[in-house]
């Protein structure tokens, strides 16, 4: 029981005393200040080259909110098709076949908004393949997606009067290349 006790303690005191420093680092990053990640900026570059974006680019509110719901459309159908189609996919040695329509839209909604609650049967009821290319990538983008969206709503309550919030896409790819790819 001790151990348990200093357990939660430790984590407690690793919470607190990280919390400032990330913080700050995060405020700088999607401030666009100089981080010790800016080496970054030229995969960051490429991704927007390739995807269309432009990063100089300002977005009112319902731009943004419809850049970050199209996001989450995308990986929504992205979900439901390769669970439904799991059993015709690759990396699948047990045979699992493919998830229900609604057992693949619980499974995707509950991925999608991080609380991650499963209606299968774990490891033995999805594939190698839809573990990593729906599970853990869901567990890894949606968080940038609510990272970008808590940006924004932040930059447009800084500026208390403003036409613009910034750019989804950019704080997106930042959340991605500058935050939860350093931190994993």
């Amino acid at each position: 029981m001790n151990t348990e006790i200093l357990g939660v303690i430790l984590q407690w005191v690793a919470l607190v005393g990280l919390c400032y420093p990330l913080g700050r680092y995060m405020a700088k990053v999607y401030k666009g200040e100089r981080t010790w990640l800016d080496f970054m900026a030229p995969v960051e570059k490429w991704v927007y080259k390739l995807c269309g974006i432009n990063p100089e680019q300002e977005m009112n509110w319902k731009q943004f909110l419809k850049a970050l719901l199209m996001v989450n459309l995308f990986w929504f159908v992205w979900g439901m098709v390769l669970l439904c189609c799991q059993g015709w996919l690759p990396l699948n040695p047990d045979g699992n076949p493919g998830q229900t329509p609604d057992l693949a839209f619980n499974t995707c909604i509950s991925f999608m908004v991080n609380c991650n609650l499963q209606h299968y049967s774990g490891e033995s009821g999805l594939s190698y393949f839809t573990q990593l290319y729906v599970i853990m990538l869901f567990q890894f983008i949606t968080a940038a997606c609510g990272m970008a969206a808590m940006a924004g709503i932040m930059k447009g309550l800084a500026a208390k009067t403003t036409k613009t919030i910034g750019n989804f896409w950019v704080y997106l790819v930042k959340s991605t290349t500058r935050i939860l790819m350093p931190l994993s």
